[in-house]
């Protein structure tokens, strides 16, 4: 028996961004939209590595954002 497919977060999207995702992305499925969004964010947040894996903290190292030493 296989296990279950791991559940998928809900989110509540504004009405402004429903119209931008149906406005400026006619014919593309709003998650494939959200999900490039998402790892562009992160991305320019510093919070992914080129290779698009999430960053880990270190000992003594911090990730952008969260104070601390710059």
């Amino acid at each position: 028996m296989t296990a279950p497919a791991p559940r998928r977060p809900l989110v509540r999207i504004s009405a402004r961004t429903a119209e931008i995702l149906r406005r400026c992305y006619p014919g593309q499925q709003p998650d494939d939209v959200l999900d490039r969004a998402m790892r562009m964010l992160a991305t320019a947040d510093g919070h992914l590595r080129p290779d698009g894996r999430i960053k880990t903290r270190g000992p003594g190292r911090h990730l952008p954002g969260e104070g601390g030493r710059p």
